[in-house]
């Protein structure tokens, strides 16, 4: 080729004395039309001292010259790659490493000895991480090759990291080692973040302590130890007096200041085995461990109450702190009667009663679960037989809440909602009986009844065209009902008399469900599922909520607490991060994101811009009869068209 003849011209010019041996590489084509790489050789012939000519071969080293090129191009790539990539000899050697490995890992240049401190520090790491028939010299045949994990590593900046790595093995025909390779990828930063995500979720983000999610989980844990040791677990509820008059009147950034410094002297005037948790705005929770008695829960209680109560000067002005606590022992029969999550909710909320208790008496109090708090459940008892006669009475009456697309503002979705028309006590909300109705059994026929009035309704709507065809019906459905085997077919009977298609139900289930993992319930929410009816998580973030759950258990939407949702729209961006995070993460798996208690513009501007996809509360529509939310519509619909 022209090119490659003046090249060599200009280097057969350039050698050196004419005496020297001289060597190049040229191109030549081919009668194929191909081209072939030939490396000419020469040497001087000299007699008596005189140059007379050249004699020299020609050979074709087109596949080494193509093998030689290849190499140097994956070389070049192998350097420019983000991953460590590191080949050892069977005596563990480094024989190639790109130059992220000399930058990561600290190797040096390939064929390193023993004495590279990095080089045998990271070799070592991996070694001690790879299961041990991996590098085995007299490993079976078939035996594995691969292996894909993590390692802890300390880089040449002195950081600890974390590192994804995969080695391969390559074994000569008798199966001895002939070399080995690691490609590891630097996961520090990744992990942390995934770490910070867990913390966030199962820590309060103004004073770093467990929330309510950790607090139970630990509980129940305490109550899983103490069926072995046969000690009582105490759990105190504590609620901070006149924090809500503080933040009125001296403004919530000294509010908070307050629960920093009450958590502070809380953890300061607990045992280290202690475990000290905020599971709302003024309320905190302390779990005990290996109490003797109630007597002695009640001395814990009182320091502690004693603790932080007291004047505390905060931004130049001064606090008088003060607190109510509620008591709660464990005892054999709630440990025989319920599971060890059933039975920290149990104590969580009998503390939670017992606290509310010495609010009653005064404040400033610390007060123990009774026989008289007992004897206030016997009286819910009573109510619970006035219960079985309210569905024959006619007393029930649903009331809908409308749910509304955050992006094009159009009703979707109505929740249905159940009322209690008591004869003496006048209307009650679910939250004064519905647990009541789910330990009698009373769900089931409620349960049925609200779903026919609903799926009526809607179907009517449908009818007079005051909503999509599409609109949804939104109920809720406690674990009893989930776990009845004929809870499916007697929903998708009630969806077929008012001829609603399956997709436009969503039942709404609890997050105490997603981490239970109930058998029963998971066979009945994927056969709902499979029949096309939607599953909505209710009230993410108050309770239970589980990251790692949501992968499996089989939900299509996200209902974000209101207590998540209440402060969205904060000036200070305070609030975006978690809910933004759980925004995300739904999205990721493919879920719907409901955003409840959406009382303010900014609530619905701000949750936009988060994306979330449907925004339910009191500035979308407040929950009304049928009749009413029907005029609504027309309204709505009668002031477009003009």
């Amino acid at each position: 080729m022209p090119h490659e003849r003046t090249e060599c011209e200009k280097q057969w010019a350039q050698r050196g004395a004419p005496s020297d041996v001289f060597s190049v590489e040229f191109r030549i084509g081919l009668p194929t039309g191909e081209s072939a790489w030939i490396a000419l050789t020469t040497q001087p012939i000299i007699i008596d001292g005189v140059l007379t000519g050249h004699i020299g071969t020609a050979l074709d080293v087109t596949s080494h010259t193509d093998q030689r090129q290849l190499s140097e191009q994956l070389i070049g790539l192998l350097d420019v790659s983000g991953d460590a990539v590191i080949v050892f000899n069977r005596i563990g050697e480094v024989v190639f490493a790109n130059d992220t490995a000399k930058t990561l890992v600290g190797v040096h240049d390939p064929h390193t000895s023993f004495d590279d401190v990095a080089s045998r520090t990271f070799m070592q790491a991996v070694r001690d991480q790879l299961p041990r028939v991996l590098l085995d010299p007299a490993a079976p045949t078939g035996s594995p090759s691969r292996w894909d994990g993590e390692i802890g590593f300390r880089s040449p900046d002195g950081i600890a990291r974390v590192l994804h790595v995969v080695v391969q093995v390559v074994r000569n025909a008798d199966g001895s080692i002939q070399h080995w390779a690691t490609i590891s990828r630097d996961i520090t930063e990744e992990r942390h973040a995934q770490a910070e995500l867990a913390r966030q979720a199962t820590h309060d983000a103004l004073t770093g302590l467990p929330n309510r999610v950790l607090f139970v989980r630990k509980t129940t844990e305490a109550l899983e130890r103490s069926k072995t040791t046969h000690a009582s677990v105490g759990v105190l509820f504590i609620d901070l007096d006149k924090l809500k008059h503080v933040n009125d009147t001296i403004g919530h950034a000294v509010g908070d200041q307050l629960i920093v410094s009450i958590a502070k002297r809380l953890a300061a005037a607990t045992r280290p085995s202690d475990l000290v948790a905020r599971i709302s705005g003024d309320e905190f929770v302390v779990l005990c461990e290996g109490l003797l008695d109630e007597h002695v829960a009640l001395d814990v209680a009182e320091r502690i109450r004693t603790a932080i109560t007291g004047p505390l000067v905060l931004q130049g002005v001064e606090i008088e702190a003060g607190a109510s606590v509620g008591v709660a022992m464990s005892t054999p029969d709630l440990l025989a009667t319920q599971s060890p999550a059933d039975a920290a909710v149990t104590l969580l909320r009998s503390a939670d009663t017992a606290m509310y208790k010495a609010k009653q008496r005064g404040r400033g109090r610390s007060e123990l679960y009774s026989e008289e708090m007992r004897r206030i459940a016997q009286e819910r008892q009573t109510l619970a037989s006035e219960l079985e006669q309210a569905l024959a009475g006619n007393q029930f009456s649903v009331v809908y809440q409308p749910i509304e697309s955050a992006h094009t503002g159009r009703i979707v979705a109505a929740e249905a909602l159940l009322r209690w028309n008591h004869p003496t006590r006048g209307l009650l909300a679910p939250g004064a009986f519905l647990d009541l109705a789910d330990e009698s059994g009373l769900i089931a026929p409620i349960g049925d009844w609200i779903l026919d009035q609903g799926a009526q309704t809607v179907a009517e709507w449908i009818r007079d065209g005051l909503v999509d065809p599409s609109t949804a019906l939104h109920i809720n459905a406690s674990r009893r009902q989930l776990s009845d085997i004929t809870f499916v077919d007697r929903t998708l009977t009630i969806l077929r008399t008012h001829q609603l298609d399956a997709s436009q139900l969503v039942l709404e289930t609890s997050e105490s469900n997603l981490v239970e993992n109930n058998p029963s319930v998971l066979r009945t929410v994927n056969a709902l599922t499979r029949q096309g009816i939607k599953i909505a998580v209710d009230d993410f973030g108050s309770g239970y909520s589980s990251l790692a759950s949501l992968r499996t258990f089989p939900a299509d939407i996200l209902k974000l607490d209101g207590t998540l949702v209440r402060d969205v729209g904060r000036t200070d961006g305070g609030d975006d991060p978690m809910v933004r995070s759980l925004i995300q993460l739904a999205h990721s798996l493919n879920l719907t994101v409901c955003a409840e208690w959406v009382t303010t513009d900014d609530h619905v501007q701000r949750l936009k811009v988060l994306g979330c996809d449907l925004l339910q509360g009191n500035r979308i529509g407040e929950a009304v009869d049928a009749h009413t939310f029907a005029d609504k519509i027309r309204r709505k619909l009668n002031a477009r068209q003009q």
